[in-house]
């Protein structure tokens, strides 16, 4: 995955009220906590000060309860919301410059969106459906529909064209809302809350064939859900909101292992280790061992410095033995059967 940046988000603000300028003022002068805001200007703090960068590529999960401000911030970055203050760069593009018809052609050629609900129109056929941005553009009928059958063979709909909405379950509709987005092929997709209204069961495929055009597609994605789980399953990265602010920003191994704060610990109390921490976490140093338990053996097993914690326990069930970390067939570290048992036990990084 890229380093390079794709989304820049710099201290955006959104209060929703009819004084927004003068209640931010406020803020900024005098400290006011949200219920001030609400109670002194009847304005509703929606965003507070958000700082982010996506890369290039990268799935970035942002969650948080209901009423976080996840959603909120999510509909600034193509500006479906105007942020009452801050900075949005997306492919280096400043998107507050944008006058109404440069917006509008930079969301239909640079952003595609999917919502919760599906929205598909009813009197048209998924093939139409997916086909919609690209009749937007203004391309020829025989091109978009070629275009959007493509897309459709992508996410494994493609005997399903001449259908309509109705005739189709729900996660195949969400399905085809992914193909709508796809079919502009644009830079950036932004998800909110795509399969929260499915059934778990119908959630986890859909949850499994994202991931599976992620890698395929490779496209910059911002992903909004409630459930930590999802999160932790799809982002490459994830960010932690509470009361309109990102409390904590990191991998999912980062954020159970070291949460920034007790709500961040609560709210990740139940997310099982077992395929969030990695061998580089677990690991002594060489040095380390060697010294407290005395020199190696030439032929003990070996792992990756991203294999899983769940993969290491199985191999310390059928093997006593310590097992060598490499990282690119340079051996970095040690692991015991007791750092193992430590870091499940304890939840933390061996010292």
């Amino acid at each position: 995955m890229s380093s390079e940046t794709v989304i820049e988000i710099s201290n955006v603000w959104k209060i929703f009220g009819a004084k927004p300028e003068a209640a931010l003022q406020a803020i900024r002068d005098k400290g006011l906590s949200k219920a001030e805001v609400l109670s002194e200007y009847n304005s509703v703090v929606g965003v507070a000060d958000v700082s982010l960068s996506v890369n290039r590529g990268e799935i970035f999960c942002i969650m948080g309860l209901s009423g976080s401000g996840k959603s909120t911030l999510v509909r600034h970055f193509n500006r479906l919301l105007e942020p009452t203050d801050g900075k949005i760069l997306i492919e280096g593009t400043d998107v507050m410059a944008l006058d109404h018809k440069a917006l509008q052609s930079f969301r239909n050629h640079k952003i595609g969106m999917v919502f919760q609900n599906f929205a598909l129109m009813p009197h048209r056929s998924v093939l139409d459906n997916v086909a919609m941005p690209l009749e937007i553009r203004q391309v020829s009928k025989n091109e978009r529909m070629r275009q959007a059958a493509a897309v459709l063979d992508i996410v494994e709909l493609g005997a399903w064209g001449a259908k309509f909405a109705h005739e189709l379950s729900g996660g195949m509709q969400q399905r085809v809302g992914l193909a709508r987005a796809l079919a502009a092929n644009p830079d950036v997709l932004l998800m909110d809350e795509p399969f929260s209204a499915l059934d778990p069961l119908i959630r986890r495929q859909l949850q499994d064939e994202f991931i599976r055009l992620s890698k395929i597609l490779k496209k910059t994605t911002v992903f909004i859900t409630h459930d930590l789980d999802e999160a932790v399953r799809i982002g490459d990265r994830i960010a932690i909101m509470r009361d309109g602010r990102v409390v904590q920003t990191g991998t999912a191994e980062d954020i159970v292992m070291n949460p920034a704060d007790d709500y961040v610990a609560d709210f990740v109390a139940g997310i099982s280790r077992l395929k969030v921490v990695r061998a580089h976490v677990v690991m002594r140093s060489i040095e380390e061992h060697v010294a407290t338990h005395g020199p190696l053996s030439a032929d003990l097993p070996r792992v990756n410095e991203s294999e899983t914690l769940s993969n290491l326990i199985n191999m310390a069930i059928d093997d006593e033995r310590s097992i060598l970390v490499e990282d690119g067939g340079t051996d970095v570290g040690v692991i015991t059967r007791a750092d193992l048992l430590r870091t499940v036990i304890e939840g933390t990084e061996v010292s």
